[in-house]
């Protein structure tokens, strides 16, 4: 009995494998049928580390050494990247692993005025045993560096600063149980000229904007302490292995109250925290950065932000999407659009004003001192060319300043001016724009402020939403329009637009389609009718396979 349901058994497996192999054959035989009718497509699927991929990785990169390729085919350790490349492969599948991070000791950031170059700050925790350190933000940068071993470092008794209610810590890689030395073979080593040999330490040195600015030392990996947060979910102390700039030597604003304790760079590079983070199935690829009137504000690694936000497209720089650009198609001064006021800006929370190109500059300058009401001034030592007397001590009524994005996102900075103090109170105002050197912006922090800022690196956009910076990591969520339902930085109306000597426009209207598709679009729409021909055969060809494997025990 138990032969004959053998026999029976392996008659199905046959039978349904005949099938299998008559329905294999009709889908070739369609799929020839179709690609005669239309164009064919086809590829050729290349291994990893093969010598193709090799020779590729060479022509890049000028080598194929590193802890990134094996030896030799077939070695240990060739078994273990290919093993540890699936496990990446199943977190990118799974999903991330908490739904936010942020710093160990909370997600606040702070600002402390002129003292510390008018940035946000955080407190962090590196190593183990774990030492804190009030680390700078930088979306403008990649690198995450402490000041440590110094050789020539910023003061960090807290002596030397009026804001500071602790001394500022220097970090000792020898210090720290889980402190690593990157040897110069290591991937993201790219100090080729600098290394005598692959064991080397591998030294970095980064130039920021800011003449004479520089951060110099050591590359070391070691443990970054966050904390994990969001909807329903309990807080856990999470320990990630990042990549750590060993400050030794500082230079220019680095030795002059900005950063002291280092910074953290949030850029697009592999040794970005977001980037490791991510890469780690930790988190999505995306972080938030809010700024409050009142200095204070939050970060949260992982934030996508909510679904009604704003948003527009990172643009490539050299066809390559080095850091946060993003194109602006107007600008508007209160009710008035200006007409040719596009330009590119760097999104950059690691610059504390906000710098336009020179054309736009001049435009949006005289525009916004048409509509103000009061007496230009000037202060002593002051770079700022458009400052006002104040009539009171109340905060100045100044016009909107409005950047357009596609599709009619608007970016509304509601107080475009910081305020000048003097001994007996309010002296005045400036408009806090500066005019930069090239044709690319940057949109610094002081236009950032009252929003929650999104840099969705997975989609490769900028979102933005009104926020007063409230911690999300117990789950909280701020309405983000009115109770009316309309939006809450609507731009000017045709009606409300007001055109003073002829240079308002209305705004931006969404790109419309071609009339006709081109060429291209007609291959690609036939190569898609193609695919949705075969898709019956495909489905009924998963289904045969899934039987014939469960029958026959073949993985």
């Amino acid at each position: 009995m138990m032969l004959m349901l053998r026999v029976r058994v392996a008659m199905a497996a046959a039978a349904r494998y005949s099938m299998f192999l008559l329905t294999a054959w009709l889908m070739v035989r369609n799929a020839g049928a179709v690609a005669t009718a239309t164009s064919s497509l086809s590829s050729r699927l290349v291994h990893r580390f093969s010598d193709e991929a090799k020779e590729l990785r060479v022509s890049v990169n000028g080598s194929a050494n590193g802890s990134s390729w094996p030896d030799r085919k077939g070695s240990i350790e060739y078994y273990q990247m290919l093993l540890s490349s699936d496990f990446r492969r199943q977190n990118m599948k799974l999903g991330a692993q908490y739904q936010l991070l942020f710093p160990s000791q909370g997600s606040k950031t702070m600002s402390f005025g002129n003292d510390f170059g008018w940035l946000h700050y955080t407190w962090i925790d590196i190593g183990t045993p774990n030492v804190s350190f009030l680390v700078a933000l930088d979306a403008g940068s990649d690198l995450l560096w402490v000041p440590c071993d110094c050789v020539q470092c910023a003061p960090l008794s807290a002596g030397y600063y009026s804001n500071l209610d602790r001394d500022l810590n220097e970090y000792n890689p020898s210090g720290s149980s889980t402190s690593k030395h990157l040897s110069c073979s290591h991937q993201f080593c790219e100090s080729g000229p600098n290394c005598k040999g692959p064991k080397q330490s591998c030294p970095y040195t980064i130039n920021y904007f800011a003449e004479n600015t520089s951060s110099s030392g050591l590359l070391v990996e070691d443990l970054l302490h966050l904390a994990s947060g969001g909807d329903n979910a309990s807080k856990n102390i999470v320990h990630a292995p990042v990549i750590i700039g060993c400050g030794m030597k500082q230079s220019g604003g680095y030795l002059d109250g900005v950063a002291p304790d280092g910074l953290m760079g949030l850029g697009l590079g592999e040794l970005a925290v977001p980037s490791i983070l991510a890469k780690a199935g930790l988190v999505r690829n995306s972080f938030s950065m809010c700024f409050n009137e009142d200095d204070s504000g939050r970060i949260f690694f992982g934030d996508l932000g909510p679904a009604t936000q704003q948003s527009t497209s990172f643009l490539p720089l050299d066809g390559i999407y080095k850091t946060y650009i993003v194109g602006v198609e107007a600008c508007c001064i209160g009710n008035s659009c200006l007409k040719q006021t596009n330009f590119r800006a760097l999104i950059d929370s690691g610059t504390s004003f906000t710098f336009l190109p020179d054309e736009i500059y001049e435009k949006i300058t005289k525009e916004f001192d048409r509509h103000v009401n009061s007496t230009r001034s000037s202060y002593e030592g002051s770079p700022w060319k458009y400052c006002y007397e104040s009539s009171s001590q109340e905060s100045p009524e100044v016009p909107s300043l409005t950047l357009v994005f596609p599709l009619n996102n608007s970016f509304v900075v509601h107080n475009p001016v910081f305020i000048i103090y003097g001994d007996q109170g309010i002296l005045g105002f400036c408009l806090a724009i500066q005019p930069a050197d090239g044709d690319i912006g940057i949109i610094g922090q002081n236009f950032m402020t009252g929003y929650r800022i999104v840099f969705d690196r997975e989609s490769l956009k900028l979102a933005w939403s009104l926020s007063n910076c409230q911690d999300l990591s117990d789950g909280k969520r701020m309405p983000l329009a009115s109770s009316s339902g309309t939006p809450l930085n609507p731009l000017p109306t045709n009606e409300q637009q007001s055109s003073p000597g002829g240079h308002a426009v209305a705004p931006a209207v969404a790109g419309r389609a071609p009339s006709k598709p081109s060429a291209a679009s007609s291959r690609l729409i036939a190569s898609r009718f193609c695919l949705l021909r075969l898709l019956p055969e495909l489905l009924l060809l998963f289904n045969i396979i899934s039987v014939f494997k469960a029958d026959t025990g073949i993985i």
